[in-house]
């Protein structure tokens, strides 16, 4: 039988070297734990925060990530792809998800603030209505990704071939336009 926690926070702990119990975690908030490299497969996550964690490199197979807000956390090569995608819901603020896969995911209406998604994968993403804020989305790949409605005005280093992704009613600046047009490898001045 596997574990459940209700309203536990969990701070300064370190799974890196340690099993992390299966279970289901509702409404928990894990402060300061190092998640990194460690087995999270077919772990319930829903309504929980993670703040100043470490997730890179963990395992992700059939996790639930239901209605999370991960805030200054590391969370580099995750493979968000693999996860359950029944009620999948999450929101980053100032996170670090360089190298990260979210191929197919639905991130309908998501908040995605002041990050660093470097490499990040976008193809047939759903950003539907999404926020993308001050992120920084070099080298990230858009390949027939849902755009419609989603707002990059204040992101840079995107490139967005307007021809392979939705894009109607997206928001883009002036000044960054340039990423949507780079393809045609036009000069604007």
């Amino acid at each position: 039988m596997e574990d459940y926690f209700d309203e536990v926070v969990f701070a300064n702990k370190d799974f890196s070297e340690t099993k992390f119990p299966k279970g289901e975690y509702e409404q928990c908030t894990f402060k300061n734990v190092n998640f990194a490299n460690t087995d999270l497969s077919n772990i319930v996550f829903s309504d929980c925060e993670f703040i100043d964690c470490n997730l890179s490199n963990a395992k992700i197979r059939n996790t639930s990530f239901q209605n999370i807000t991960f805030c200054n956390c590391k969370m580099l090569g995750l493979l968000f792809n693999q996860c359950n995608s029944f009620g999948f819901s999450v929101n980053f603020k100032n996170c670090q998800l360089n190298d990260s896969s979210f191929y197919q995911v639905k991130l309908k209406g998501s908040q995605i603030i002041a990050s660093k998604l470097l490499n990040v994968d976008f193809t047939e993403t759903d950003l539907t209505n999404a926020t993308i804020k001050e992120c920084d989305l070099l080298n990230a790949s858009f390949e027939n990704t849902i755009l419609e409605k989603a707002d990059f005005r204040t992101s840079v280093h995107y490139k967005i071939h307007p021809e392979n992704n939705r894009i109607k009613g997206a928001k883009f600046s002036l000044s960054s336009v340039t990423g949507l047009l780079d393809t045609y490898k036009i000069v604007i001045d």
